[in-house]
């Protein structure tokens, strides 16, 4: 079982570096919505939803919310297939982005570790179904791309995991409108 203290550490590095690299990259604005999904499980060498650790989704939620939170930028942590994939978020973002709460509280097995995280940590967390998130990471293939905001574009990061899991991650542009002679602005592609 890889939840070592050294491990622990090694991960939660791993996603505060991640974080920061896509922040830096996909330009997010105060108050636009990231989403995360994560899955404890791929990350300890598990297949998904096989093997929970809430220590280690606590462990990379230590590396993400502060980061996050110097930006400004609200956190959609994805549920498990379980819970539909809904999200959990701060009642201030669901205000915000006018989001329809939905009924649950995640736990390990049924919602997943790091939604279970999230919701523990939040001051005021709450569920909901859908968000069109500007930016997200995917750790250990959890499909987030359900929760991006047209247009996602792929972004390869220097690193491709985080502990064993695959890392995922996408921005978002504005869609392009337009014909032929349409010109765009280079600071939004």
């Amino acid at each position: 079982m890889k939840t070592e203290e050294a491990f622990l550490q090694q991960v939660r590095e791993e996603a505060e570096r991640a974080v920061t690299e896509l922040l830096d990259i996909a330009k997010l604005e105060e108050g636009d919505l990231f989403v995360v999904g994560c899955s404890s499980s791929e990350v300890a060498g598990s297949r998904i939803g096989t093997d929970s650790h809430p220590d280690i989704a606590g462990a990379i939620l230590s590396g993400i919310a502060p980061v996050l939170d110097r930006h400004g930028v609200y956190l959609a942590a994805q549920c498990c297939e379980h819970l539909n994939r809904a999200l959990i978020v701060e009642d201030a973002a669901r205000r915000a982005y006018r989001l329809e709460r939905v009924n649950v509280v995640p736990q390990p097995k049924a919602g997943g570790s790091f939604a279970t995280a999230a919701w523990q940590a939040m001051e005021s967390p709450c569920a909901v179904e859908e968000v069109r998130a500007r930016a997200g990471i995917d750790i250990g293939g959890t499909l987030i791309g359900m929760h991006l905001a047209p247009v996602a574009v792929p972004v390869r990061l220097s690193l491709s995991k985080i502990g064993e899991a695959i890392l995922l991650c996408a921005r978002t542009r504005p869609k392009f409108v337009g014909g032929e002679r349409a010109h765009y602005q280079e600071d939004l592609l």
